[in-house]
């Protein structure tokens, strides 16, 4: 793996945007998807990254089985309310869609960060942007980027099983509204209906117990970009318990014991030494030297603390009140101050391609860029 700095494209801005990244710079101006420089790999890199993906899944197929056996709700801090919910999902297999694993990588080690299997972003720039900016750079090499087929052939999958017109629900800001309008295209592409709504404005139907849109139609299935955790906790949390047996979400509620970061601990306590996990704890004492504090519960890097004896590196933010995990920390590779980490997306079973993002800092957060990415 190496970062090899090159002259970005001068018409980037405006190239970018048409493809659909509104966001590619950030508040203050400074950039969000940076092709000054680009990740290089070699192709048997690119298959050990994909060989370790299918192996982290299967890791969490059987740590998600571990907890619902032994009911290991309280270790996840998940509500009562919802833990049949999840069993049943679980058993019934509903329809599961996408999710990025975060990894570090060295060149050597590959090893697991956590797992965003409910509301990953960063899918536009991983599927289509840095695809496209591979066209006009780099035609004669290769990317490991099959996202956009396989979302096609996933909800083409999904014809005979959800109904006919599909709500993508999203929070009102440009990021979340493309990723469900990239999603929303892939699933027309597979020949499917789509309506987007916000969260705020999903209604409820008190007298047959279902959720309803603007003109009070019953929305039978519902693409989600909005956490589990949050929604169980709205004021319609209890229509979405009782209701759950009349509409398909996607994701499924059994996604919130993947993207819960207890899990961590829970990997490594069934997997203790695997060469692709980070010792993770509920108890920081287990540690002597470096490692993570880490949320439960948090999205974008928030609240997250870096020891080194001491704390060298923090974020802000409203999360840790479940509790949290403590993992050792991964030296990340630094290629002129900069902290690249790897995100593998999953396609439902299907591992499908990476994204890179990169900081100044130790912590991967909402700010950090977007760099492409090849391999020969």
């Amino acid at each position: 793996m190496k970062r090899i700095s090159i002259a970005p494209r001068e018409n980037w801005k405006d190239v970018t945007e048409k493809q659909g990244l509104i966001y590619n710079t950030l508040d203050d101006g400074s950039v969000y998807w940076d092709e000054s420089g680009y990740y290089e790999f070699s192709s048997s890199e690119v298959d050990e990254i994909e060989r370790v993906t299918y192996v982290l899944h299967q890791l969490y197929l059987d740590a998600a089985q571990h907890i619902i056996d032994n009911n290991l709700f309280d270790k996840l801090k998940i509500p009562s309310p919802v833990i049949q919910l999840i069993k049943d999902a679980w058993e019934k297999e509903p329809p599961a869609l996408y999710g990025r694993m975060d990894l570090g990588y060295d060149g050597k080690n590959i090893k697991l960060l956590e797992y965003n299997a409910d509301t990953p972003t960063a899918l536009v720039e991983a599927s289509v942007i840095q695809w496209y900016w591979l066209q006009d750079r780099f035609p004669m090499y290769d990317q490991f980027n099959s996202l956009h087929d396989k979302l096609v052939a996933k909800w083409t999958d999904l014809k005979d099983y959800v109904d006919k017109t599909i709500y993508f629900a999203h929070l009102d800001n440009n990021e979340d509204f493309m990723t469900v309008a990239y999603l929303a295209e892939t699933a027309q592409n597979a020949g499917l209906a789509t309506k987007f709504i916000l969260m705020s404005d999903i209604g409820w139907d008190e007298q047959n117990k279902y959720f309803v849109d603007l003109d009070n139609n019953h929305m039978a299935t519902i693409f989600k970009l909005y956490p589990y955790e949050w929604l169980i906790h709205e004021t319609f949390a209890g229509g979405f318990v009782g209701s759950y047996k009349y509409t398909e979400w996607i994701e499924p509620v059994w996604k919130m014991l993947w993207s819960n970061k207890a899990i961590l601990a829970i990997l490594w306590e069934l997997n203790p030494n695997h060469p692709n996990l980070l010792p993770t704890y509920f108890d920081s004492k287990k540690f002597d030297g470096n490692y993570v504090k880490k949320p439960i519960y948090s999205r974008e890097g928030a609240n997250i603390e870096i020891f080194r004896d001491e704390v060298v590196a923090s974020t802000g933010g409203d999360y840790g009140e479940e509790g949290f995990v403590y993992q050792q920390l991964f030296e990340l590779p630094e290629f002129d101050g900069n902290y690249p980490v790897l995100g593998s997306w999953m396609i439902d079973q299907d591992a499908a391609g990476m994204g890179i993002r990169e900081s100044k800092s130790l912590i991967t957060d909402n700010r950090s860029r977007f760099v492409p990415h090849l391999f020969k």
